[in-house]
């Protein structure tokens, strides 16, 4: 490779690295949910997508109770602790999702609000 191939490899190189951000505390969505949350609309794909795998119609894994519909949510969230459950600590045995890792902040706080707004079905 000529020497100034390499070169201008080398600048473009640096100029890449330059450009990257590891802080995490930057890269996080922190935009303050807008508006009503709904199960339907907000919490119901969270639920899907981190719990039904335990919680299903069927409960799995030691999972004492299913998650499947709105009013299963709302009772584990009124009368199970569920909030409470998603938003300890990674290391703790009660965190869930089981074995973790802790969902984002971002989730756990749809969630929260959906708390504070009713728990609305829609």
């Amino acid at each position: 490779m000529k020497p100034k191939n390499l070169f201008s490899l080398l600048i473009f190189s640096g100029f890449l690295m330059a450009c990257s951000n590891e802080n995490s505390e930057t890269l996080m969505d922190n935009t303050p949910i807008q508006g009503v949350v709904t199960y339907k609309q907000n919490v119901k794909s969270i639920i899907d997508n981190n719990c039904i795998s335990c919680h299903g119609a069927t409960p799995a894994n030691g999972a004492p109770m299913s998650l499947v519909t709105y009013s299963q949510v709302k009772n584990a969230m009124q009368n199970r602790g569920l909030l409470n459950r998603i938003s300890l600590n990674n290391g703790n045995s009660l965190l869930m999702p089981q074995g973790g890792p802790r969902l984002p902040q971002t989730t756990i706080d749809v969630v929260a609000k959906w708390q504070q707004d009713g728990l609305l079905e829609e």
